[in-house]
């Protein structure tokens, strides 16, 4: 059913538009002044690196950086995910927000798997490393500001339901703990055991890896509309305290990026008219968008009791137009 102006005075015409937009530009922000912060600490990095001469740090400094590049595509998917449905792309275009999810797992991985071979090659090579104290201080500096940006990231995403968002804030703490690792590997040096450097530096690289798994288990279930069961338990739970609503019988919920959509079907009396059971689905629709916030649209479809639940919409065996027998 389409949305209408209920007896109450809201409009959920725009139900897909108005969150999208309140959302977007939240999650834009967060995007925005994080890399901003991330920049920042890498290029003071950079410069305490070309006084100390610091392996470990240079490479720190180029993580933070390859994580601010990570917030170009989802920027990007955000920008977009704004654009209005289309007759060829009609649920819009949120999905890239999820494959931007996809993009920056694979950065992360790669970042791992970049840190863990550095790692190795000092550990097999160990470097000179001077001004030891302005590389902790660096470090510190970085691993603060990393944090910093990761909560941000991760609470506006958690806030506004986008799993891209929490991965990218996760990115970014794996960026807090390798300028974790540089503070470690300087005060390992500073006690006479330069080892510590690449020792922590593999350590790292797995914590890295880890949560490029953790990352990429919540970006893909979202690409293959997976939902937490409680969401689908929210959603009946509200539909079921409708009046005029005898039965929830199925209920599909699918991911568009930081968006929820939902598929409901209900059962209504049998001696009802088509107009009053408009009207309840209207309601069920109503009370979806106003209690559960997570949802941009919901599909109510009606059944009389008498026939509820999808099994009653099969068309049997039958044939016509000299094609074999088939059913629907």
């Amino acid at each position: 059913m389409s949305g209408q102006t209920d007896k109450t005075g809201h409009d959920h015409t725009q139900g897909v538009v108005d969150p999208i937009i309140l959302t977007t530009e939240r999650g834009i922000a967060a995007i925005k002044w994080s890399t901003a912060g991330l920049l920042i600490t890498a290029l003071l990095e950079l410069g305490v690196t070309a006084l100390s001469g610091s392996q470990a740090l240079l490479a720190d400094s180029l993580h933070n950086f390859s994580d601010a590049a990570t917030a170009l595509p989802l920027w990007l998917a955000f920008s977009l995910s704004r654009w209005r449905p289309t007759a060829r792309f009609t649920y819009g275009y949120g999905r890239l927000e999820d494959l931007a999810g996809v993009s920056i797992v694979v950065l992360i991985v790669v970042t791992g798997l970049w840190v863990g071979y550095e790692s190795m090659r000092h550990l097999v090579q160990p470097e000179q490393v001077g001004h030891v104290w302005a590389v902790v201080f660096a470090s510190l500096v970085a691993y603060i500001g990393n944090e910093a940006v990761a909560r941000y990231r991760i609470k506006t995403g958690h806030e506004i339901g986008s799993a891209a968002l929490v991965a990218d804030g996760y990115h970014a703490r794996t960026d807090a703990l390798a300028s974790l690792a540089v503070v470690l590997a300087g005060i390992g040096i500073w006690l006479g055991y330069p080892i510590a450097d690449p020792i922590i530096g593999l350590l790292i690289a797995g914590v890295i890896l880890r949560t490029g798994w953790d990352s990429a288990k919540m970006v893909f279930s979202r690409l293959l509309d997976g939902v937490d069961p409680q969401v689908v338990e929210e959603v009946i739970h509200a539909a079921q305290h409708v009046p005029g609503v005898e039965d929830v019988t199925e209920v599909r919920i699918r991911g568009l990026g930081h968006r929820l959509l939902a598929e409901v079907n209900i059962a209504v009396r049998s001696d009802l008219s088509v107009e009053r059971g408009h009207a309840i689905a209207q309601e069920v629709r109503h009370q979806l968008l106003h209690h559960l916030q997570y949802l941009s649209n919901a599909v109510i479809h009606v059944d009389p009791l008498s026939a509820s639940g999808e099994a009653h919409h099969r068309i049997i065996n039958h044939k016509h137009d000299q094609l074999p027998t088939h059913s629907h």
